[in-house]
């Protein structure tokens, strides 16, 4: 019997479209929150190419994603520990190939997520900048997508971008949104307003802020010591923010059975449901 059978795991991908928008820092700094409100915390990187999340940490890394698509070793065997309680399983750099993968091995990866033997309650999900195959098949394989913007032109351009094709290509229907780096509470809200403004004209959408995440220059110190902000400064406004939003992520709720896309724990969803339907039974 697998040990994460009766599990429910929350699945949670992190996107942005554009690069540069902080969307690592989001990951990260929301994973060590809900770590540190005691819950078992599994970060991916799926920059699959250009990773940083173990260079963000200054964590030391023998094997990464690489090696469990090459029949290494399992995903089990590449999972490292990192601050805050937090667990990251780490991808490569500079590696052509990874880059390059069919849709297939992108369902391959995923799909590998059945067999997880680490128990985990949150999966976070790190995608890589732009629009590429890859970022959509990460993306529709999560029950929540978070899409991080800051106010400059070509966040909000490129955010939109993202939406519509997972939305008119796969259906997808909810988008959770985090403004970041804003100056105060009301420049978040008129950042989201600038993005539902389009979405509501030419998409079929429901887009949600979640959070504003107040520039800090807390943040950059943190990054240049290889440290979560959270962590070096949680008293600071932003961490405070991170926070906040990691106790509305908890609330955010699990389905009881796969909503027709491609899924993480597919499996697991699927016996979770069967158990349900075997106990009413009864």
């Amino acid at each position: 019997m697998r040990m994460m059978k009766n599990n429910k795991v929350k699945v949670i991908t992190v996107t942005g479209g554009k690069g540069g928008v902080g969307k690592t820092n989001v990951t990260l700094n929301l994973a060590a929150s809900l770590a540190a409100q005691g819950k078992r915390v599994l970060v991916l990187d799926a920059d699959l190419g250009l990773a940083n999340v173990d260079v963000l940490l200054g964590l030391r890394v023998t094997k990464n994603l690489s090696h469990v698509l090459s029949g290494e070793c399992t995903l089990d065997e590449v999972i490292i520990d990192a601050p805050q309680g937090m667990k990251i399983i780490p991808a490569t750099s500079g590696t052509k190939s990874m880059v390059e993968l069919t849709p297939a091995e992108h369902v391959g990866l995923i799909r590998a997520f059945s067999e997880l033997q680490t128990p985990i309650d949150v999966l976070l999900v790190d995608t890589a900048a732009g629009i590429s195959d890859m970022v959509l098949s990460f993306a529709r394989a999560a029950q929540d997508i978070v899409v991080v913007v800051c106010d400059e032109p070509t966040s909000i351009t490129d955010a939109y971008a993202l939406i519509k094709l997972l939305n008119t290509q796969y259906g997808v229907f909810h988008f959770k949104i985090v403004a970041n780096m804003v100056r105060s509470l009301r420049e978040g809200q008129e950042l989201f307003s600038k993005l539902t403004r389009v979405t509501d004209r030419f998409l079929d959408t429901a887009l949600e802020l979640v959070a504003c995440i107040p520039f800090d220059n807390n943040v950059r110190q943190s990054v240049r010591k290889q440290k979560l902000v959270v962590e070096s400064f949680p008293k600071s406004p932003s961490s405070l923010a991170f926070r906040a939003l990691s106790s509305k992520a908890i609330t955010w709720p699990v389905p009881n059975q796969p909503g027709g896309h491609l899924e993480f724990f597919i499996e697991k969803l699927l016996d979770n449901t069967a158990a349900k339907r075997e106990k009413i039974s009864e």
